[in-house]
C-alpha cells in the first residue's frame, strides 16, 4: 500500500472493472459504505486492487435467492473504515467462482465454509476439503427450497437505505422492486438457520 492507493475509494478502484452496479450506501442502515455487483471474472482483479489499497477481507458468505446463488464478499480497512460488499450472482446449476485465497490471507477458510453450506465451487482454492461438514456429506444445509427463495431485491430492501447509485449497467434489474415484494415463506426445517440478515447481504 502506498499513500496514493490508501486514499482511493472503492468506487474509483472498481470503476475500471465494469461493475454491473456500484453504489454509496447508508452505513447507519446497512452497515456498508459501498456496494458493488461484479462478474466472476473481475473478482480476482478486484481483490488484488483492494489489497494493494489497504483493504482486508472480513468474510465471504452466500445467499440463495430466486435469481440464483449470490456470493457476498465483505472488505474493510483500518485506515479509513467503511465496509464494502462485493456481490457476484451465479447460476444455481453451476455455481463456480475463482478463488482469491492466493490474494487475501484467510480467504481459503471462508471459501471452504461457503462451499460447505452453499455448494459454490472456488476454483484454485489450495485446500478445497470440507471445513465444517463431514467428508462425503450429501447436500448443502443453507440451500433453500424453491418456495423459500425470496427475490434478491426483497432481501436487500432496507427502509431508509438511501443508497446513491454511482453506476448501473444497462439491463441490470436485480435490485428493481420485485412484483411480488412479499418475502418468501421460510422452509419448514430451515427457516431460522438459513435466513441471512442484511448485515451479511
Amino acid at each position: 500500500m502506498t499513500p496514493e492507493t490508501a486514499s482511493v475509494t472503492p468506487d474509483v478502484l472498481l470503476a475500471p472493472l465494469d461493475p454491473a452496479y456500484l453504489a454509496d450506501e447508508n452505513p447507519a442502515r446497512t452497515g456498508l459504505r459501498w456496494s458493488a455487483f461484479l462478474s466472476a471474472d473481475a473478482l480476482p482483479r478486484a481483490a488484488a486492487l483492494l489489497l494493494e489499497a489497504g483493504w482486508h477481507l472480513e468474510n465471504i458468505c452466500g445467499l440463495d435467492v430466486r435469481e440464483g446463488l449470490v456470493a457476498v464478499y465483505h472488505f474493510d480497512r483500518m485506515t479509513a473504515p467503511g465496509r464494502l460488499a462485493i456481490r457476484v450472482l451465479m447460476d444455481r446449476a453451476a455455481p463456480v467462482l475463482p478463488s482469491i485465497a492466493d490474494i487475501h490471507q484467510g480467504a481459503e477458510w471462508h471459501e471452504r465454509e461457503t462451499a460447505d453450506f452453499y455448494g459454490i465451487v472456488f476454483t484454485g482454492n489450495p485446500n478445497p476439503a470440507p471445513l465444517l461438514l463431514p467428508e462425503g456429506m450429501q447436500g448443502h444445509p443453507l440451500l433453500k427450497d424453491d418456495a423459500a427463495r425470496a427475490p434478491l431485491a426483497t432481501l436487500l430492501a432496507v427502509p431508509g437505505r438511501e443508497d446513491t447509485v454511482l453506476h448501473k449497467a444497462e439491463g441490470f434489474t436485480l435490485l428493481d422492486p420485485a412484483e411480488d415484494a412479499k418475502p418468501a415463506k421460510p422452509a419448514k426445517a430451515k427457516a431460522a438457520a438459513t435466513e441471512e440478515g442484511t448485515g451479511n447481504a
